[in-house]
């Protein structure tokens, strides 16, 4: 598709917002690999200007699930109501008219990830408080039935075995060690998942958490899958000790049991499994990350052994 076909077709995006819009300019965010984002400028009729997202999921979570772009902006429209830093849903779009895939329109929020933070154990603080949020969400008021259940999805993870296991990453123990008890039995009500809390999907301005991105893989389940996969990404980033504050400020916040802890850690180290070396920027990045996998899933081997 050329540039011109483009940038007309994103026009068009904006007439379906609003019928007086002006696009300005349209350009391609950098680093997702789940969707295709697109930011537009705006011009209002009343002179004002504005910043969007457009946001088209890719094809592998289309089949995954057909109503990926729907159920995100479902969910979207929940949050603004419970004080979760999440960006604001302008549009829903399944017509086909103008992209063959559906795709929403969201706010565009002046931020970025903070991979380097000056202030690191502030950081820390605001990352673990921005999840408590997430998972104190009240389903009894907010209607999370749309959103797939993460045992369930950890099940058909486990049941397709792959022909090639990435031993590098131990890949082999950790599934039979997950499938010997899977699922593990659930100590904590079930909450609100983010599914990929990261710090590539947080960003930050001027020293605060302003947003949390992504929501594509949202589901409910046990709060332990969320504080592994943040636990594991948190150690990659800044360190065991960085982790280690990380969980003890959740955990002040949101005082769960951790008996399971270790299988779910196990659960956050089998997703990169065949993936680390997609997933570092570098040669020593990957290195880095590979040690402090093993690291991880020892200290969470270990635990396990210390209960028999």
């Amino acid at each position: 598709m050329s540039e011109a076909t483009q940038l007309d077709k994103f026009a068009q995006v904006v007439r379906k917002l609003d019928p007086h819009g002006t696009l300005l300019r349209a350009w391609a965010l950098q680093g997702g690999v789940s969707a295709q984002v697109t930011a537009l400028e705006i011009a209002r009729p009343d002179g004002e200007t504005q910043k969007l997202l457009v946001r088209q999921h890719g094809a592998v979570d289309r089949a995954y699930n057909p109503n990926i772009a729907a159920d995100e902006y479902r969910l979207l429209q929940l949050l603004q109501s419970a004080g979760v830093a999440a960006p604001a849903p302008y549009l829903l779009d399944q017509s086909g008219e103008i992209f063959p895939a559906p795709y929403l329109v969201i706010a565009y929020i002046e931020g970025e990830p903070d991979v380097a933070p000056t202030d690191l154990s502030g950081y820390i603080r605001q990352f673990a408080m921005q999840l408590a949020r997430i998972h104190a969400v009240d389903r009894e008021h907010l209607d999370l039935s749309f959103l797939p259940e993460q045992t369930r999805r950890y099940a058909h993870k486990l049941r397709e075995r792959p022909a090639i296991l990435d031993d590098s990453l131990d890949e082999g123990h950790i599934r039979d060690t997950l499938a010997s008890v899977w699922p593990p039995p659930q100590r904590n009500p079930s909450v609100l998942l983010h599914g990929d809390y990261w710090p590539g999907n947080i960003l930050w301005h001027a020293g605060q958490l302003v947003a949390v991105i992504d929501w594509e893989d949202a589901a409910v389940g046990d709060p332990l899958f969320d504080l592994a996969n943040s636990r594991l990404e948190i150690l990659w980033a800044f360190g065991t000790n960085a982790m280690e504050r990380f969980t003890q400020h959740y955990i002040a916040m949101n005082a769960i049991d951790l008996t399971n802890l270790p299988y779910w850690d196990l659960c956050a180290a089998l997703r990169p499994a065949s993936k680390l070396g997609e997933w570092a920027a570098d040669a020593a990045t990957e290195q880095r990350m590979r040690d402090g996998h093993r690291w991880f899933i020892t200290q969470a081997f270990a635990k396990l052994s210390g209960r028999t």
